[in-house]
């Protein structure tokens, strides 16, 4: 909900500001001073000298003019709404509508207060305009957020056509008249910006009074378009379909995969249904079948970590693990690591829950665990298949984890995923499991730790200062790795945003690493049953850089930026 405004009779931008904590004694009167002297208004002085926040400036105007303050960003715009303004004219007037209410419009404006364009849009429509006071370059962002990416006005046509349907009524006539209604259009566009926007899962959640779309895109979501409540049971009878659910089965959850054909791309899609309050939440993972693993260098991995994991690959046995949590890119290192290893020459199978991507030449097992098809099952039959290499999804429980070490220690090289936070603490997690500490540190060759960070999009990309608070913080994590040219001074970089990356400022992917190598220190830890904090401090000793470190390498480099690698990275 917007922020109601605060009546301050009488006082002026600067004054409130002033009173808000804003800006200081000093600078109230040397901005009043300026403004005399000059001629400029205090806003724009405000503004021009980054005094106070944008924000906080146009919310003291909008107290002083007795009109509400909006903040646009992050905010999804139905697309009902939306198409209530044609986008040339948002765009000219600098308007944007955001929300309906019975019979009123809320619009952002930069000006509340222009009366014809007020009259403008009650007549265009047909509703009570209640205007709102907005920043000039937030509603410009808004209107390219929301107008440009052709989803809301794809969506909004087929809507049209809908006219809050019953779900009921359409299925009566059939999968194949139910192909070519409206209904169907509005999941092929769903489905085809996902795939234009590099999107990793779609989000279908029923609200209270609208259906909410997100997309997961480098990582983030964002809420991109709101639909009629209408529509909801509709949409999931259609992707019911599509992927061969069940369509009366409300109360319980389902899952399913199943191909959808974009142009030149072909998708694979998990679906999944979830009972809610509000109706059944659908989240859609794509899964493109045409992406090849990247490189080790392309995820990310480099300098002294990139030439320990390599030199770990080349030993014929031992355990490689890989941990992180959830979506921190665990799967796709292991499917770089199995694809720069595999040859005619050696034999790899892998079992993996699901099979997210097929490797050329690699045996790949789904788990099934309705017909006894588990990791630790499937493991046990590997070692009748005459393997090199064995892959492990993930090693959940002591049984996976005691077949795993055996399967080392009997000559083959094994990979796998750990839960864990860090590298170092992986070893406490496999002992807490029941595993042996003496056969641990005879299998276990080395353990990446490892999160995703969203990189800056190269095509508006600018460079700053960083603050002096900055500098030492880089330079006290940083240590003996801080290069030697950035010692006095520092230049950070951000995306100012634009239409490659629709205004976020990222565009991409890449990860952040620390590489454990279990030397003799390391071993002689484990068998001590030492905690990960004094294992990490003998790694860090012996050379090991931290993922915060290899993070704010990355951000000197100009990869990243500082709040991307404090937010998956920090302590």
């Amino acid at each position: 909900m917007p922020n109601t405004a605060q009546n301050f009779r009488g006082a002026s931008i600067e004054e409130i500001l002033f009173k808000q904590g804003f800006i200081t004694a000093d600078q109230l009167s040397a901005i009043k001073l300026e403004s005399i002297n000059s001629g400029n208004a205090v806003e724009k002085i405000l503004i021009d000298r980054n005094i106070a926040p944008p924000d906080k400036i146009i919310a003291a105007k909008a107290q002083i003019l007795n009109v509400p303050f909006i903040k646009l960003e992050g905010k999804a715009i139905a697309a009902d709404v939306l198409n209530l303004v044609p986008e040339a004219a948002a765009r000219r007037y600098i308007i944007i509508p955001f929300e309906r209410k019975g019979d009123e419009l809320w619009v952002a404006m930069a000006d509340p207060l222009d009366i014809q364009i007020t009259q403008f849009i009650e007549k265009k429509a047909n509703l009570r305009v209640k205007p709102f006071l907005a920043h000039q370059d937030d509603i410009l962002k808004a209107i390219s957020d929301q107008y440009s990416q052709n989803l809301t006005s794809e969506v909004t046509s087929a809507l049209k056509e809908v006219n809050d349907v019953k779900p009921q009524e359409e299925l009566q006539s059939g999968p194949e008249i139910l192909h070519e209604a409206p209904v169907s259009n509005i999941i092929d566009q769903l489905l085809e910006y996902a795939i234009k926007s590099r999107a990793s899962d779609i989000h279908i959640e029923p609200q209270e009074e609208h259906t909410r779309v997100r997309y997961r895109i480098d990582g983030i979501l964002q809420e991109k378009i709101l639909l009629p409540k209408g529509v909801h049971e509709a949409l999931i009878s259609r992707i019911k379909i599509l992927s061969v659910l069940k369509i009366d089965e409300r109360r319980l959850p389902q899952d399913v995969r199943f191909t959808f054909t974009y142009q030149n791309n072909v998708v694979d899609l998990r679906v999944s249904t979830v009972p809610t309050v509000f109706g059944e939440k659908v989240v859609l993972r794509l899964l493109p079948k045409s992406t090849q693993a990247p490189t080790l260098l392309e995820l990310g991995l480099r300098g002294s970590s990139l030439k320990s994991l390599e030199t770990q690959l080349l030993r014929p046995h031992g355990i490689i693990l890989i941990c992180g949590p959830t979506g921190s890119g665990k799967t796709t290192t292991l499917y770089s690591l199995l694809t720069k290893i595999s040859t005619t020459k050696v034999n790899i199978v892998t079992v993996e829950d699901p099979v997210e991507y097929q490797i050329s030449g690699v045996n790949q097992v789904q788990v099934n665990p309705t017909v006894g098809l588990t990791f630790a099952s499937a493991l046990r039959s590997f070692l009748r298949q005459d393997p090199n290499i064995i892959m492990v999804g993930e090693i959940r429980d002591s049984e996976t984890a005691d077949l795993a070490i055996q399967a080392a220690l009997t000559g083959h090289q094994v990979f796998s995923t750990v839960h864990t936070n860090s590298s170092a603490g992986a070893p406490p997690r496999l002992l807490d499991m029941g595993v042996e500490p003496f056969l641990l540190t005879s299998a276990l060759n080395v353990v990446v730790s490892q999160r995703v960070v969203r990189k800056i999009c190269p095509h508006c990309k600018g460079e700053f200062s960083a603050p002096p608070e900055v500098v030492e913080n880089i330079k006290k994590v940083l240590g003996k790795f801080l290069p030697v040219a950035q010692n006095s001074l520092v230049k950070l970089f951000k995306g100012k945003g634009c239409s490659f990356c629709v205004n976020t400022g990222y565009l991409g992917r890449i990860g952040l690493f620390e590489v454990l190598s279990v030397t003799d220190a390391i071993s002689k830890l484990i068998l001590e049953h030492a905690s990960s904090s004094d294992i990490e401090q003998a790694s860090v000793a012996a050379g090991m850089i931290t993922m915060k470190q290899d993070g704010y390498l990355k951000v000197l480099e100009g990869v990243t930026t500082m709040e991307e690698v404090l937010r998956v990275a920090q302590d």
